[in-house]
């Protein structure tokens, strides 16, 4: 059987960009405002408080890890953080080392933080499938593929984009395992977790050439046409169909950019008839054609 999760994981390509160990005492706080730049932290020791633009605080504590494959605004503090319009204190102490708050003051708080990007072609698509926020405790595996990736990113030895993407790659699947449920923003991820829905997830990625239908995948889940419709918008956040055109275009989007196979074979391997009705169907859906998309990239 297609693994979906994995599938979309490796399509998304994740580079790592940036990771630092923190330390942090005293009252402190540090902002970012870069939006889209997916971001991760582990906390080794301490507890600090995360803000996401438009959401609760999150209390981070010792042995938490939390992904945010696409970040908003956010801020981590101190409970009681500085004045506002306070500078923050920020002092790199190594390479991948900082400092945050009174650098007199014990430190309270050390964290892993990592920033990477996404090489895919479709990353918004891809990307809008998975979770607005992970939250995992005591998960051990994430706390050392977090430090795994921390010592890759300053060691500068042999073969380190290859690590470091595979590494990336295996963080974001784990994490992505540690959730699911109702309690997780709709997606690919909440849709897997439904009993019912993931066998037709299941076959939309194991064969997308195959005409689908949502008569099809209703039956492959065992319930009504309607019910299957309205369970899997409010699940997955999109229609059926929609979720099935999106995923043949973010194949068709890494087929066209490798230069593997000729227009006609893109077309029938993503279920189009002819590599005209694919052509009509991919500019409709992206703007441009599958020739200048291609020449683009």
């Amino acid at each position: 059987m297609s693994d979906p999760l994995a599938e979309i994981v490796s399509l998304l390509k994740p580079v790592a960009s940036i990771a630092k160990l923190v330390t942090a005492g005293g009252a402190w706080s540090v902002e970012r405002r870069e939006l889209g730049s997916p971001f991760y932290c582990a906390i080794v020791e301490g507890r600090c408080k995360l803000t996401i633009a438009g959401r609760s605080p999150i209390i981070l504590e010792s042995g938490n890890f939390v992904l945010v494959p696409q970040i908003h605004a956010f801020t981590m503090s101190s409970f009681q953080p500085p004045p506002p319009g306070t500078l923050p204190r920020r002092l790199e102490t190594g390479p991948g080392v900082f400092r945050l708050g009174d650098p007199d003051a014990p430190a309270e708080v050390t964290a892993m933080v990592g920033h990477c990007f996404f090489l895919a072609n479709d990353k918004q698509l891809l990307s809008s499938l998975l979770p607005d926020i992970v939250h995992a405790r005591g998960e051990r595996r994430l706390m050392d593929l977090v430090g795994m990736i921390h010592a890759e990113m300053i060691g500068g030895l042999a073969a380190r984009d290859m690590i470091l993407s595979r590494l990336l790659e295996v963080l974001f699947i784990d994490a992505l395992r540690s959730t699911g449920g109702a309690e997780t923003s709709p997606g690919l991820v909440r849709g897997l977790s439904d009993i019912r829905l993931a066998p037709a997830l299941r076959r939309i990625h194991q064969d997308p050439s195959t005409g689908l239908s949502v008569e099809e995948l209703a039956e492959t889940a065992a319930m009504s046409r309607s019910a299957f419709f309205d369970r899997f918008r409010r699940q997955v956040g999109v229609p059926p169909m929609e979720y099935v055109t999106g995923w043949r275009m973010a194949l068709a989007k890494d087929l066209l950019v490798r230069q593997e196979a000729p227009l006609v074979e893109i077309a029938t391997r993503i279920g189009y008839a002819s590599a005209s009705a694919f052509s009509v169907a991919f500019t409709r859906h992206v703007g441009v054609t599958p020739g200048v998309f291609a020449q683009k990239d």
